[in-house]
């Protein structure tokens, strides 16, 4: 299963900036600048859609990973 088909960018560049959005809470629009800088040309509300669509599955995958016997979170 593709979870990025028929998205403009590859899941990379989308995982990337949900998780960057997600760890150090910046503002859609500083993030939009960050890729910007990085060669990658995406709006801020793009952003805010693909966090409302991708980070709760992230965070449903990390929490099952987390709980993994011998995983630790430091």
């Amino acid at each position: 299963m593709n979870d990025f088909k028929w998205r403009h960018f590859r899941g990379e560049i989308i995982l990337g900036g949900v998780r960057w959005y997600c760890k150090y809470g910046i503002s859609y629009r500083n993030l939009e600048e960050m890729l910007q800088e990085r060669g990658v040309s995406v709006d801020h509300t793009t952003l805010y859609r693909w966090v409302q669509h991708y980070a709760p599955e992230m965070g449903k995958r990390l929490r099952w990973y987390w709980k993994r016997p011998g995983c630790s979170r430091s």
